[in-house]
């Protein structure tokens, strides 16, 4: 028999480690499919609201990961984390070895969606529309996925009792709409008002106030005559935006805001974002917190 060179043995070692190498890395991913076609779900969950859905129906026990916008519950965000919901990586979720991924239209590159189901796992991307019914149709499609049909049958049935309740709360409170500005900022400088078809004009709607921008759609930049054109009572950010913006002093000074009734009775007023924007099953009460928190500012 041939003897190889001790050059060639060196390169045939080389070889098989780095085949071993790329089968250990492989393994969790092939025995997270074996695990599922076993019974096991895992999934990889991207949108906050999906997964306090997933939460809300107990199948929090099927999470092997999350994106950054699943901060609540607090246990969630102590999940394996798979980045940014818009700029995800196949390989980063791949690696959680998920059974299927479960998201809302915001999800992307497309690119990386496709990559990951031509991996075998599928991919199931829900509407992330800005309406209660909405979070009816994301429940009742999460208990489909999980198995736990049942389960969100009764949790939609108990939140459109919830909400019935939280309805006929502000319908009988209802007087002259408050007008609000919903500002979004997430740095100092990059500064956007809110105008129609955004989560933000949904739930003012829902909470008995008024968009104060109107005739725009989606979010734009903030203008000086803009904010003065719309004369708002009441400037509203997520709790985020305020923080990012250094506080009500520093919102009371953006342009405009001074010669608006909002910025002559310094009413500014904070809200969580997954919390507020989220349309997730925490809709009612932050409809009922948004409410609240309007008319503290209007009779301070």
């Amino acid at each position: 028999m041939r003897r190889l060179s001790f050059n060639a043995q060196r390169r045939t070692r080389l070889c098989q480690l780095s085949m071993l190498a790329l089968a250990g890395s492989l393994g969790g991913w092939s025995s997270g499919i074996a695990a599922g076609r076993n019974g096991q779900n895992r999934i990889v969950s991207v949108g906050g609201a999906l997964t306090e859905i997933i939460y809300a129906l107990q199948a929090q026990g099927d999470l092997v990961g999350v994106d950054t916008t699943s901060i609540y519950p607090e246990s969630a965000s102590k999940l394996p984390n798979v980045g940014y919901s818009r700029a995800l990586s196949a390989e980063g979720v791949l690696a959680l070895a998920p059974t299927q991924v479960i998201a809302t239209e915001d999800a992307g590159p497309p690119a990386v969606l496709r990559q990951i189901t031509a991996a075998g796992v599928p991919v199931t991307v829900l509407p992330a529309n800005h309406r209660f019914e909405g979070l009816i149709e994301r429940v009742l499609r999460v208990g489909e996925l999980t198995g736990r049909k049942a389960q969100a049958e009764q949790y939609a049935a108990d939140l459109r009792q919830e909400w019935a309740r939280v309805r006929k709360q502000i319908d009988a409170r209802r007087g002259k709409p408050v007008k609000v500005l919903f500002v979004l900022a997430h740095a100092p400088g990059q500064i956007m008002v809110a105008g129609q078809d955004t989560s933000a004009d949904a739930v003012l709607r829902y909470a008995g106030a008024v968009n104060a921008i109107g005739g725009i759609t989606g979010y734009k930049p903030l203008t000086p005559e803009a904010v003065i054109g719309a004369q708002p009572d009441v400037v509203l950010l997520t709790d985020q935006g305020l923080k990012a913006q250094g506080g009500t002093a520093s919102v009371l000074a953006l342009p405009g805001i001074a010669q608006t009734p909002a910025g002559r009775n310094k009413r500014v007023i904070g809200l969580d974002a997954m919390y507020l924007l989220g349309f997730g099953p925490r809709l009612p009460a932050a409809v009922t917190a948004l409410d609240a928190a309007l008319t503290r500012a209007m009779t301070a």
